[in-house]
């Protein structure tokens, strides 16, 4: 018997194409993007006006309950800090840095940044508190010139701060939540107090579309990373974007409960901006998806249900042994569900099955599983999968406002983006922009994709791997990266988690693979005690 998928309202998904005589394609939403906002605070007065006492955010408290920010508090606490902020120098050549993650401290501060229209930037916190050397902290600051650098914890960043004071932003304001840092001038956040905002709120009078409100890195795995201009324009638009892809959006106040770092465009553009533009409450989870941190996640969704779940498959995955186990979560996290979505990888289709068949358990229906495709440089949002999807790895279609160019590229089409969302470039660095765009101001995402159906474009789009990661053989044959990773990770689920292809210039295609422990130690029928050293080591069938 077929189950339903629990009813959740979204845009209309067709598309027109556009056929060249080279063999490239135009594919572009039938639907026209709506006007959108020149600034994003614009979305903040609106709820601050409509529903003041209303949560934005919320943050667990050391006592266990929940500190909370309204939209009037938060309004008028961005005005403040602006002002502060204007009082430190800042501006667009001497922009707020902010190295630790997600808390209300740091929400403040970016709505005190986006209000008076001084650009910040959220640093990964791995530059400070993993790194050993502080290269792509430095490099990242060397980039910013930023007037203002703050950290959540004085004491745990503070052999970073160190680095940065003598080596890289000797001038820089050092701004600290708790713990100041030894032997280096502070201040406190909580001493930006109460003072007057009328600079402040000239400031903002003066914010246009065109303003830059952040600058989002790039992970840097291929190199250091790149500074991801975002203006106004690309953030509202965006936002406009994903409220008339998930028209559910309007129907009632979002409620979130994420982990997802805003350093990164997925958790700080994409959700934050969801609950902030469409007037709901996010509740920072300060948990991960690792076995010391999956417990704090499971905590705070058994006790705050969301109304739609954003994560990595990964996270996924490790939620999946707590929703078997634990049965208040579960009918606390399905209840009130309209969508599950994943991103930043391709999640396992027993992963898939297996969320399908829980919420079946609970509530009697699907929830809709979506995903889409995008990058730090999109904004993130730009094309959308559907809500019947029956498998992972359907991208789906643009999205309202966006242009998807697909060109030939050997045996694949390589896909190119362009539209309001768009980066217009990379910070202080003209070279790399330039070689990020074609002749026609497409960006180039680097990669492929193919439709489900050539004869029915609607059913979308299909992720076809990477233009850049296929190689040859010794032979001469193309090896298709993307195909074959699939392939093998379809092949080998759920033994293995991830799999690196090589081969490149050699006789034959060799892949490294990662396994999951977990599923191996079943299949071995070896104890729960086992170490990994004793079920991998085992050369017996199962």
């Amino acid at each position: 018997m077929q189950v339903a998928t629990r009813d959740v309202r979204l845009g209309p998904s067709g598309v027109e194409i556009e056929r060249r005589m080279d063999g490239a394609m135009i594919v572009r939403s039938k639907t026209a993007l709506k006007a959108y906002p020149a600034r994003l605070t614009d979305r903040l007065e609106h709820w601050a006006a409509a529903e003041p006492e209303r949560i934005l955010f919320a943050q667990r408290r050391a006592d266990g309950g929940w500190r909370k920010v309204t939209y009037g508090e938060a309004l008028a606490a961005a005005g403040v800090v602006g002002q502060a902020l204007l009082d430190f120098g800042l501006s667009t050549e001497r922009p707020l840095a902010i190295l630790s993650g997600n808390d209300i401290e740091h929400a403040i501060l970016a709505l005190a940044a986006l209000y008076i229209g001084v650009p910040y930037a959220p640093i990964s916190p791995a530059y400070s508190l993993v790194s050993t050397d502080f290269g792509k902290l430095g490099h990242v600051i060397g980039l910013l010139t930023p007037g203002t650098i703050y950290v959540a914890n004085g004491a745990r960043f503070e052999k970073a701060l160190h680095f940065l004071q003598k080596d890289v932003a000797s001038d820089a304001r050092i701004l600290f939540g708790a713990a100041p840092p030894k032997d280096i001038a502070a201040h406190a956040f909580d001493s930006l107090g109460p003072r007057d905002t009328s600079a402040a709120d000239s400031a903002h009078a003066s914010v246009d579309p065109d303003t830059i409100a952040k600058i989002l890195f790039t992970s840097g795995s291929t190199g250091m990373p790149k500074g991801v201009i975002n203006t106004q324009r690309r953030i509202c638009s965006n936002q406009t974007m994903i409220a008339q892809s998930l028209a559910f959006l309007e129907d009632e106040p979002p409620v979130l409960v994420d982990w997802l770092p805003w350093n990164h465009t997925f958790g700080g553009n994409h959700n934050f901006g969801i609950a902030l533009y469409n007037g709901g409450s996010l509740y920072i989870d300060e948990g991960k998806p690792v076995p010391n941190g999956i417990g704090a996640t499971v905590r705070n969704l058994r006790e705050i249900a969301p109304t739609l779940y954003f994560n990595v498959p990964v996270g996924y995955e490790a939620l999946l042994p707590h929703f078997r186990s634990d049965r208040a979560l579960r009918e606390t996290f399905f209840s009130r569900l309209k969508m599950m979505y994943y991103a930043g990888a391709g999640l396992k289709l027993d992963v898939w099955e297996e969320l399908e068949t829980v919420a079946v358990e609970v509530i009697g229906q699907r929830i809709a599983m979506m995903t889409g495709l995008g990058s730090t440089e999109t904004a993130p949002f730009a094309l959308v999968s559907g809500r019947d999807e029956k498998r992972p790895g359907i991208v789906g279609l643009p999205a309202p406002g966006v242009e998807l160019k697909l060109t030939v590229s050997g045996d694949k089409l390589e896909a190119r983006l362009r539209g309001p969302n768009i980066t217009p470039g990379y910070w202080r660095q003209p070279e790399l922009t330039a070689k990020a765009f074609d002749d026609e101001g497409f960006y180039l995402l680097g990669d492929a994709l193919k439709f489900v159906d050539p004869e029915v474009p609607n059913h979308g789009l299909l992720f076809d791997g990477r233009i850049t990661e296929d190689f040859k053989l010794a032979t001469g044959t193309w090896v298709n990266v993307g195909s074959v990773r699939m392939a093998a990770l379809a092949a080998l689920s759920p033994l293995v988690s991830d799999i690196v292809v090589c081969g490149h210039d050699r006789d034959d295609i060799r892949v490294m693979l990662y396994p999951e422990f977990a599923a191996c130690r079943d299949l071995r029928a070896a104890v729960p005690s086992a170490t990994p050293s004793e079920v991998f080591a085992s050369a017996e069938e199962p």
